[in-house]
């Protein structure tokens, strides 16, 4: 067993998750690095959506409910 209830862990997003297990505090990271980590909690992959034409990058983008202007490809 862990230090944590997994039922616990499935409430909190990544960031917060990270700062209530001290692995860094929310302001040492910078804002690229927090978007970067969002994406991969999402199921995005950084490689595929450059990969991928404007549209089809805005789409995903949008579906899983981030803002495109965000983010810079």
């Amino acid at each position: 067993m862990g230090f944590f209830d997994d039922d616990e862990k499935k409430d909190w997003d990544f960031i917060d998750f990270m700062n209530k297990t001290n692995l860094y505090e929310e302001d040492e990271i910078d804002e690229e690095q927090e978007l970067e980590d969002e994406l991969i909690m999402s199921g995005l992959d950084r490689d595929e959506l450059e990969m991928m034409d404007e549209d089809e990058r805005r789409e995903a983008l949008e579906d899983a409910g981030f803002d495109v202007d965000d983010f810079d490809f």
